[in-house]
């Protein structure tokens, strides 16, 4: 470690630019990882809060929860331990009078029981009680719209909604939702006349024990993978970050090299000096050790400072977890592919390197 200190305190440029490579890559990764977790989420939160094992759905649904459709008759006929009807729809809502196309959101509407354990947690004012007012979540209210008092306007129907409480992560495949009773959602999908009362799931903690054959059950981390758009787009974005992740430990693994090979004649005096392979070699392997790590927590410092700037419509959160275990991947490829200079360092003859 004290060969590794002085040359790079001896060649600071050298090493300066290679530490701003590292950082870059460190940088994009982290990014990269905090927009595919926050995408992640904004798909998944609202699931992630009914704390559920198994859902049933439509057996013809092709296990998407828009798609699948039964009635109350036939989801009373589910026997679990504990159980709560789900209507779920896609629609978009706006809080304001003659609202221009900028002003109306894209929202996910969960008609629930509001004394199921589907209910949502509220942090700021309370849980609906009556067929006319809703829940939404918090991230909706934003520049001065959807405030609780408001009244909430959605597309297919004249309807208007009382907005009386926040709740917090709830979000459905990137659409903040909206909550409301089973008969406000009724009326805003099938109208005022209307006597249908179908649902879309059956949402189970526990143990199911039976259900008709029309329905399916499915483990919620299997719907969970089913959700349009969800595995494609973890694919990407982990392919994209295990590249950067090799192409960083080629790049770290090339410029060791590189200097090494510049260094041969110093490394020769120094083995005819008596210093040991193992020695020069753990002094290469030292310096890409320090670059490697100045650059990741440079890097997740720089993540940190981006995201207190980012605009709430990104999907950006910072998983601490998920980023150290990045980060200590990029550590062991970079040392990994410096060790083709370690191999190098073997091979170098004393007189041949000082002649």
């Amino acid at each position: 470690m004290f060969l590794a200190l002085n040359e790079m305190k001896h060649a600071k440029l050298r090493y300066g630019l290679i530490l701003g490579l590292l950082f870059l890559i460190a940088y994009l990764m982290f990014f990269l990882t905090g927009l595919a977790f926050g995408l992640m989420q904004d798909n998944r939160a609202a699931i992630d809060k009914w704390e559920a094992d198994t859902i049933i759905l439509n057996k013809e649904s092709n296990d998407l929860l828009s798609a699948s459709n039964f009635s109350l008759e036939t989801a009373n006929e589910v026997k679990a331990d504990k159980k709560a009807e789900l209507s779920q729809m896609t629609s978009s809502a706006w809080s304001i009078k003659n609202p221009t196309d900028d002003d109306k959101e894209k929202v996910s509407l969960f008609g629930i029981d509001r004394a199921s354990f589907l209910a949502p947690n509220i942090v700021e004012g309370r849980l609906f009680e009556n067929d006319n007012e809703v829940v939404l979540a918090q991230s909706i209210a934003q520049d001065n719209r959807f405030k609780i008092g408001d009244d909430l306007h959605l597309a297919g129907t004249d309807k208007t909604f009382k907005i009386v409480g926040y709740t917090d992560e709830a979000m459905f495949s990137v659409a903040p939702v909206a909550y409301m009773s089973q008969e406000a959602f009724n009326t805003v999908k099938f109208g005022n006349d209307s006597d249908q009362n179908p649902i879309n799931a059956v949402v189970v903690r526990g143990e199911v024990t039976g259900y008709p054959d029309e329905l399916k059950k499915l483990p919620i981390a299997d719907f969970i993978k089913k959700l349009p758009g969800y595995n494609a787009q973890n694919l990407t974005f982990g392919f994209m970050i295990g590249f950067l992740i090799i192409i960083a430990s080629v790049v770290i693994g090339i410029f060791m090299y590189v200097l090494t090979i510049q260094k041969a004649p110093i490394f020769g005096v120094m083995k005819v000096q008596g210093i040991s392979n193992a020695y020069i070699g753990s002094a290469v392997m030292s310096q890409t050790f320090l670059l490697s790590l100045l650059g990741t927590v440079l890097g997740l410092v720089g993540t940190w400072l981006s995201s207190l700037a980012l605009p709430a419509a990104v999907p950006f959160q910072s998983n601490w977890l998920l980023y150290g275990g990045i980060g200590l991947a990029l550590i062991i490829f970079a040392l990994l592919g410096t060790l083709f200079s370690v191999r190098s360092v073997a091979k170098i003859d004393p007189l041949t390197a000082i002649s």
